[in-house]
């Protein structure tokens, strides 16, 4: 289980509290929506149980323990923009190997086409990309996958490839997901349960 515990977290000192006292609980194998309007802390959320930024007060473990500092994170999150998320001088073979090499099915799945390994990120489109973020954050030592608008630029077709892809490989590995969303109709055909910030 991926939890945080009575996360609290405000950007100065002085500053008003983006959120307090929020506690949150992902199960192996569970998909579970988060949304609710603008600004109520969904994407700070997300990297606060990403390790991305620490909260302050509480903590978050995974399967009982604190998240690593370094290394291969079990928890990964997908940013709804993947051109910001991947280094512009590396090809697309060396971001894949980032982490840990996807496996041969999942970039099928993902129709990622062997000819995108030698590729810049400037050289694709934005759903190409996507599909490279998703299959790099899929490594067999992810636990826990936060997808934050995953999908939310994407065109139909793309969307649904992606997320069919995603959750095929989460039910084959028992991968638990977050998913940020504002497409409530999304959250309902995906998610087991779904919870509303207000």
């Amino acid at each position: 289980m991926l939890k945080g515990e009575q996360l609290s977290f405000r950007y100065e000192r002085n500053k008003p509290w983006i959120f307090r006292d929020f506690s949150i609980e992902v199960s192996s194998g569970e998909i579970l929506g988060l949304s609710g309007a603008s600004g109520l802390g969904k994407t700070t959320l997300g990297k606060i149980l990403a390790g991305y930024i620490q909260p302050t007060k509480g903590h978050v473990t995974v399967e009982e323990q604190p998240l690593p500092r370094r290394g291969y994170f079990p928890v990964q999150l997908i940013f709804q923009n993947p051109e910001l998320a991947m280094n512009p001088r590396w090809r697309i073979g060396k971001i894949l190997q980032e982490g840990q090499a996807p496996s041969p099915e999942l970039l099928q799945a993902l129709s990622i086409h062997p000819s995108w390994l030698n590729r810049f990120p400037h050289e694709l489109s934005g759903g190409e990309l996507q599909r490279v973020a998703v299959a790099r954050s899929l490594g067999l030592r992810t636990r826990y996958l936060i997808a934050d608008e995953m999908t939310a630029m994407l065109d139909a077709n793309t969307q649904a490839l992606i997320w069919r892809a995603v959750i095929d490989y989460a039910r084959q590995i028992g991968i638990g997901i977050l998913v940020i969303s504002h497409d409530n109709p999304l959250l309902k055909r995906l998610c087991h349960r779904i919870l509303t910030l207000q």
